[in-house]
């Protein structure tokens, strides 16, 4: 199913559907080799055309909605995040294929940019379900999922095939619509600081 998303703007941030006329602004984003160690794909340096190419490709296919990360205070792109496994059927959807330059790692964007996603799914698209996930190896990642207030909820061993071909275990993570009030209620509290 296609999914057709507004821009979400919230204080810090603003997620931009991804297009074309991103793609050299946010390649200077990805070029920190820090970004891509722990991910399926690199998508710095020479990577980078194929990264934005897969993420295109995937909202043609209807697999994937890929957002730019806007600042707000200087209008630089610092990153990307998407919707992905979309079940509006079923009414659950996931976000990931997250990154930010590391500049922003530990401030508000990510909470802003998780708050501005789950409200739109929660409250918009009435899914019932958010699941997030994280390879097994990234632990930054996966602090990252649970100080959002998601629910840890098992690993899938030999799930998908990393960087390099290794044989990556997959952490998930999921919100559901009864978690969402107070899952809420703490990204607005981290993001006012």
């Amino acid at each position: 199913m296609r999914l057709e998303i507004p821009i979400l703007s919230g204080r810090i941030v603003r997620l931009e559907p991804l297009d074309e006329s991103h793609r050299e602004p946010l390649r200077l984003a990805a070029e920190d080799e820090r970004i891509w160690k722990l991910t399926l794909t690199r998508g710095d340096g020479a990577g980078f055309n194929q990264w934005f190419d897969t993420a295109q490709a995937d909202i043609l296919a209807g697999h994937r909605v890929p957002f730019v990360v806007r600042q707000l205070n200087d209008g630089q792109l610092i990153g990307s995040t998407s919707y992905l496994d979309i079940f509006l059927r079923h009414k659950r959807i996931e976000i990931g294929s997250t990154w930010y330059h590391p500049d922003s790692w530990g401030t508000a964007i990510n909470p802003e940019c998780k708050l501005l996603l789950l409200a739109h799914a929660f409250e918009i698209l009435g899914v019932n379900r958010v699941a997030l996930q994280t390879d097994a190896l990234n632990l930054r990642s996966q602090n990252a999922i649970a100080k959002l207030g998601a629910t840890r909820e098992g690993v899938l061993r030999s799930h998908m095939i990393s960087q390099g071909g290794r044989v990556r275990d997959t952490v998930m993570f999921g919100i559901v619509r009864e978690q969402w009030a107070l899952v809420k209620m703490g990204l607005e509290a981290r993001i006012r600081g």
